[in-house]
């Protein structure tokens, strides 16, 4: 063979090489070469206008780590959680489905689960967690639970392999002003191995949650895992770590700056460990702006049926897979999570029981011309349906309409100018109510509950009490309470 032709063939070798590189580079929206590892990190509390990245747009909280993650991903400028309050949206993360259908469209008596609640997420559900265990993941969860804190209801009971945080709100401790309730537990599975006594002890929870979700992250680097970081900021009482105080104007801003710090944190060691492009990360809230925070140009906040007490401000990461800076504007909730990950790590979906969320893969890989899966999606608070939108179109129980494409924040009710449409609209309420009435499942229940820390000042076993069985200790009105829930 003379010099030329094995120049020649060398040649041919070398753009071969280069050709099937480039082929695998651009394979089809969808085609997951190797099981992804998913990070949904879930902030509690947090408003649509509380973080930098446009649509949010905050000019009071510096968050550079959520910028980077919104130039290098997606913005979900319309996606939704289940409800607007803590325990039926993280039953909807948790199980893809609306919280009424599931039984927790609220607690047993309030509108959240309290400490020693007789209700919790039934184990007969299946949770993303569940799911991902099924198929092979590694599954963490490190931060707020809220959906049981009785044995058979925390997270080694649902999926998860290990858990390390707090079983239900940072409020929910004796430092309340309106509720006797017990000791703040700190628990690693199944153990309480910490309380949080002091505002010193909440300030440190954000870095303690995020440093175990690091560490495993790192241990579980070498096979498929899923991580949950649902963490208690910035819920009520706030307190950041000295760090972030220091250099705030006020708490909340500080325990917004070190979410923005955890979630850098996260991606940084995605980075470290060669795992950034096989890893899918969700960053969103559980319902809308508290007290302090911001709903942004939204109407309304926690608590509320208006935007702002569900459209969430999320970002979306996976490099080489999720377009960088980019948006999407299309409809995508919390729900559509679980089968969406399900599509993409090859994962069974349950098929003996109604699923509401629906597969988003084509959207969040930015695949030309898809658009939300939803034809409809519903406004919940507690069990009362207030609301439905389809399209553009926003129309609550009473008649009222607001096209959320020209009028997002819902200043201006056009029914009189559409009654086809609020026809239309309404009637999707009523068909929802009765599909719901037909195929709703049961709540969990716990036998003979007790709280998993004892309340200060209680001698013997009446220390355990559940809270929802004491009456209220001080003169507060219960409007003041529920606003920290």
């Amino acid at each position: 063979m003379s010099f030329n032709q094995t120049a020649l063939q060398a040649c041919f070798f070398f753009i071969f090489l280069a050709f099937s590189a480039s082929w695998t580079g651009a394979a089809p929206s969808g085609s997951i070469s190797t099981t992804p590892n998913f990070v949904v990190i879930f902030i509690d509390d947090l408003g649509y206008g509380d973080i930098q990245p446009a649509p949010f747009g905050s000019t009071i909280n510096e968050t550079p780590n959520l910028n980077r993650m919104a130039a290098e991903g997606m913005v979900l400028s319309s996606f939704y959680v289940g409800a607007p309050v803590c325990t039926p949206s993280r039953a909807a993360l948790m199980t893809g489905c609306y919280p009424i259908r599931v039984g927790l469209a609220k607690g047993s008596g309030h509108a959240v689960l309290f400490p020693g609640d007789t209700h919790a997420l039934n184990p007969d559900e299946v949770t993303i967690a569940e799911m991902l265990k099924a198929a092979g993941y590694a599954t963490g969860c490190y931060g707020k639970w809220h959906l049981g804190d009785a044995d058979g209801f925390l997270p080694t009971d649902q999926g998860f392999d290990e858990y390390f945080g707090i079983p239900y709100s940072n409020d929910m401790w004796p430092g309340h002003s309106s509720w006797p309730f017990p000791g703040l537990p700190i628990m690693r599975d199944k153990e309480v191995v910490d309380e949080v006594k002091t505002m010193e002890d909440q300030a440190t929870l954000c870095r303690r949650f995020t440093e175990a979700a690091v560490d495993f992250i790192r241990s579980n680097k070498d096979t498929p895992f899923f991580v949950y970081l649902p963490h208690a900021f910035v819920h009520n009482p706030r307190a950041a770590s000295p760090d972030f105080m220091a250099k705030a104007k006020d708490a909340t801003e500080g325990e917004i700056e070190e979410v923005d710090w955890s979630v850098g944190q996260i991606l940084q060691t995605l980075r470290d460990e060669g795992l950034a492009e096989n890893t899918l990360v969700i960053f969103t809230s559980d319902n809308g702006a508290a007290p302090g925070c911001s709903s942004g140009v939204l109407r309304g906040r926690k608590g509320d049926a208006w935007e702002g007490g569900v459209r969430e401000p999320t970002l979306a990461w996976w490099p080489g897979r999720i377009p960088a800076g980019s948006t999407s504007d299309e409809i995508m909730t919390a729900m559509d999570l679980l089968p969406t990950f399900a599509k993409l790590s090859g994962a069974a979906v349950p098929q003996d029981h109604v699923i509401d969320g629906k597969d988003i893969t084509d959207l969040l890989l930015g695949k030309e011309g898809a658009t939300t899966p939803h034809d409809r999606v519903y406004y919940h608070k507690g069990t009362t349906l207030h609301a439905v939108r389809s399209g553009p179109w926003k129309c609550f129980r009473n008649g009222e309409l607001y096209n959320l494409e020209e009028d997002l924040s819902e200043t201006t009710d056009v029914s009189a100018a559409h009654p086809e449409i609020v026809a239309r609209l309404t009637g999707y309420i009523q068909e929802f109510e009765a599909e719901i009435a037909a195929h709703a499942r049961p709540v969990g229940i716990v036998t003979n509950p007790r709280t998993l820390l004892p309340r200060p000042g209680v001698e013997g076993e009446a220390a355990y009490t559940p809270t929802l069985f004491l009456q209220s200790s001080k003169k507060v009105p219960k409007k003041k309470a529920a606003a920290q829930d």
